[in-house]
């Protein structure tokens, strides 16, 4: 095995990512330190460790003794977060800042503004670059937000620095940010439409009646029932014995 890619080596790698400069791959961790492991993963895979995965972290936990870092649920920290820089108010953010959103989620944005989910503060970047490398790890072409600073803190949303050119922001109200326009909608193929006017029916030959479909209906055996024409069913046997009984013409007497 290659020492890049010993349990060893990747430990390091986490100590220094986790307990040090989680910025640098634009992570930022909870109150309590805390990453999410797929937000670990996607950062690793961007910086050349793609072939890491969670049992690549198992297995630090499990063959080192008194490992650096620690797993809780789908959550990862390192034990040693002495230099770990907490997040502090941001006196002087910069004039404009860029966040990452969904593309399903673009349309609710620009109605409600930009708002996390409990627990959580929306992660912008100072350059759009690193907003579209975050924005990729949630959707392969996501939208970018361009958020005046100034027009939010009027509004009284409050910045945070979490790190070299990441902040934190609790809300981005509505009309604080410019966006792309929604993109056009397909249009579907319009159904055909039944015409209103009917079609004039060819004459019919000579000698032919026309059937009205009202006048017969499917029986549940399968066969059919003939009615006259006020809806009333006719016995087929009474129909057999009435042209039976009828008198016949002169030629056949």
């Amino acid at each position: 095995m290659s020492s890049s890619r010993t349990p060893q080596y990747l430990a390091k790698v986490l100590t220094s990512i986790l307990g040090c400069e989680p910025s640098e791959l634009a992570l930022v961790p909870d109150a309590e330190g805390f990453v999410k492991i797929k937000d670990l993963l996607k950062a690793l895979h961007e910086e050349g460790f793609g072939y890491v995965n969670r049992s690549h972290l198992q297995e630090i936990t499990l063959s080192i003794p008194d490992p650096p870092i620690e797993i809780c649920d789908n959550r990862i920290r390192a034990k040693d977060r002495s230099r770990l820089p907490s997040p502090a108010t941001a006196e002087t953010p910069p004039g404009q800042l860029f966040a990452a959103v969904r593309r399903r989620a673009h349309p609710v944005v620009l109605e409600r503004g930009l708002q996390p989910a409990p627990g959580n503060h929306i992660l912008l970047a100072a350059e759009r670059e690193a907003a579209i490398k975050i924005g990729r790890r949630i959707d392969p072409q996501p939208v970018i937000l361009t958020v005046a600073v100034e027009a939010c803190r009027r509004q009284g949303t409050i910045f945070h620095q979490a790190g070299e050119g990441l902040f934190l922001a609790d809300v981005i109200p509505p009309g604080c940010f410019t966006a792309p326009p929604l993109p056009k909608e397909r249009l579907k193929p319009a159904r055909a439409e039944a015409s209103t006017q009917s079609e004039p029916a060819a004459p019919s030959p000579a000698g032919s009646f026309t059937l009205d479909p009202e006048d017969i209906l499917q029986a549940p055996g399968g066969g059919f029932v003939r009615r006259t024409a006020k809806g009333k069913k006719i016995d087929p046997k009474r129909f057999k014995r009435d042209s039976w009984s009828r008198e016949k013409p002169p030629w056949r007497r």
